[in-house]
């Protein structure tokens, strides 16, 4: 089969592996229709490793790099395990994340923080491939769902799981910078809990996408961010900030757009040391929490539901989809400079 697999920073080849064997009992082998990219598969080829284990083996999964990435996708069972809970010829959307179902934190429904959690694409080979294999238990069923909405389940799920932890009332102001690959996916999650998107970017193209998801939008690189945002909510500030361009001047705006009392979501992963105002989130009682990925078994069903409810937001979030070969040029190098409006998807198929 044809895979993307990492190597290391800044090198991804496109290679031949033989494919994966017959699936464990609890496994599906899945037949990968779309797989997406995103921002955390950016962050380790251009200056990873970060999350693969290159030197050594994931405690969780046994696996060390060089492996296939992708952790977005969406496929077809080819081959299945007596106990997976799935047959051949269904269609599935794999969560991104493997829990053990026995600690303290899998007990306690919080199976993202799981003692031996490990995520596919990152510590076991992933999607970017023609074949994958997966647990069983953490894919769901997207039958009567297109690929082209399907694959956005994933990513749609992250963002559901971090806007459900701001604890949004009804028509609550929620600030949202940085407009990417979450980013835009947590505008359509704060409106479908009944919020009201403001959404913080310097793109054009992406605050083009959030106006036709509902957003009201503001330009930071021709205004300043802040003042925006303290206009648009009449001086108070936003109830809720979700920081999800990882940037410190993002989280620098983030503590300067909450009003008092309100609360800080962070999604972006931060990789450089960024100030953070202490002072002000004492004095102003400001709540500074974190998401990570999405519980499978409560975010995904919601992601899927939504998505069952709204096809057309694919139109909005979807960028072209490109073949392996063009990863790194129609891909990953637009990624980071910024060049794509939309989710990066793969057809692992489609190549010469």
């Amino acid at each position: 089969m044809l895979a993307a697999v990492y190597h290391g920073r800044r090198d991804i080849r496109i290679q031949r592996r033989p494919d994966p064997p017959r699936p464990g009992a609890a496994e599906v082998q899945l037949a990968i229709s779309l797989a997406g990219i995103c921002g955390t598969d950016l962050d380790e080829y251009l200056t990873g490793p970060h999350l693969i284990p290159m030197n050594g083996r994931h405690p969780g999964s046994g696996r060390g790099g060089p492996l296939v990435l992708g952790h977005e996708m969406v496929g077809t069972v080819v081959d299945a395990g007596s106990e997976s809970g799935w047959a051949t010829g269904d269609r599935v959307v794999p969560g991104s994340g493997v829990w053990c179902g026995a600690c303290r934190w899998c007990a306690a429904g919080r199976t993202n923080l799981c003692a031996r959690y490990y995520t596919i694409g990152l510590h076991a080979d992933g999607g970017l491939a023609q074949f994958v294999n997966v647990p069983g238990k953490i894919c769901r069923s997207v039958d009567g769902l297109a690929d082209e909405v399907a694959v956005l389940a994933q990513p749609l799920a992250v963002a559901m799981h971090a806007a459900r932890g701001c604890d949004l009332r009804p028509g609550a102001v929620v600030a949202v910078i940085g407009a990417g690959g979450i980013g835009a996916p947590a505008i359509a999650a704060v409106a479908a809990l009944g919020a009201v998107p403001l959404v913080v970017d310097v793109a054009a193209a992406r605050l083009r996408a959030a106006e036709r998801l509902g957003a009201a939008t503001i330009d930071a690189a021709r205004t300043d961010a802040v003042s925006a945002v303290r206009e648009y909510t009449g001086g108070a500030g936003a109830e809720v900030v979700i920081e999800a361009s990882g940037t410190p001047s993002g989280l620098a705006a983030a503590v300067g757009a909450v009003q008092r009392g309100g609360l800080i979501q962070l999604v972006g992963l931060h990789r450089d040391p960024a100030p953070l105002d202490l002072t002000r989130l004492v004095l102003d009682e400001i709540r500074l929490v974190t998401s990570k990925v999405h519980v499978c078994d409560r975010d995904l069903p919601e992601a899927i539901d939504l998505l069952r409810r709204r096809p057309e937001l694919a139109d909005v979030l979807l960028a072209p989809v490109i073949g392996l070969p063009e990863l790194e040029s129609g891909g990953l190098l637009p990624l980071a400079a910024e060049k794509t409006a939309g989710k990066v998807v793969v057809n692992p198929s489609a190549h010469p």
